[in-house]
């Protein structure tokens, strides 16, 4: 199979093109990011997509087939293309600046309403909300190393869980935006990554044990 070949029976997001393939592949992704964030997931019309991206409605429908294939692809280029995590040498700072990527893009005009629609889409769609949780998985992955360096400075307990820590930086600015409406400011942000950190150094964070069998 050609670079250039797309096979009807990949499932989106599994292909990695290149060329032309991939020049379609960002313009389409683009456009349904664009739409999202304009009228969000309800009205995401394949048509729609196509027309906007230049590219012809049957390519569209080919490869990514329903608009939770694309939304799915949406999350995959949105993972690939996120910003490497931060190393400022303690677990606060690390968690400030993890805070503060979140904010920022849950902040964006673009970016934060478009979050909403990809979250929309997972409540409904069993594709978008595997492809969602595969994001955060990519993204809690990537920022993990700032939790297993604070272990090894001795600032946290050895078996603290770092996605424990990590969702819990997160978890209140994604509640603002979705449902208290109060601001993600620098206020919250500081806020989260804060009681985050002092959480995990108190041990919050850490695995259950196992016991053993008496």
């Amino acid at each position: 199979m050609s670079q250039d070949t797309i096979d009807p029976d990949l499932a989106p997001g599994s292909v990695r093109p290149g060329g032309r393939t991939a020049r379609v592949r960002a313009a389409v992704l683009r456009a349904a990011g664009d739409l999202l964030a304009e009228t969000g997931y309800a009205t995401l019309d394949l048509g729609e997509v196509a027309a906007r991206a230049e590219v012809g409605k049957t390519t569209v429908y080919r490869r990514w087939r329903t608009p939770a294939g694309l939304v799915a692809d949406l999350l995959v280029e949105m993972a690939e293309t996120s910003l490497p995590h931060s190393d400022t040498g303690s677990l606060r700072g690390d968690l400030l600046e993890n805070a503060r990527l979140v904010g920022r893009t849950l902040t964006d005009p673009r970016q934060g309403r478009l979050f909403r629609a990809v979250i929309a889409a997972a409540t409904s769609d069993d594709t978008a909300a595997a492809a969602l949780r595969a994001f955060y998985d990519t993204r809690l992955a990537e920022w993990s190393p700032c939790v297993t360096a604070a272990i090894a400075r001795g600032e946290i307990p050895p078996d603290t869980d770092p996605r424990a820590v990590l969702s819990a930086v997160s978890a209140p600015l994604y509640y603002r935006l979705l449902a208290s409406g109060d601001p993600v400011d620098e206020a919250a942000v500081a806020a989260a990554a804060t009681a985050a950190a002092l959480a995990a150094e108190q041990g919050v964070f850490t695995r259950p044990t196992t016991q053993s069998a008496r």
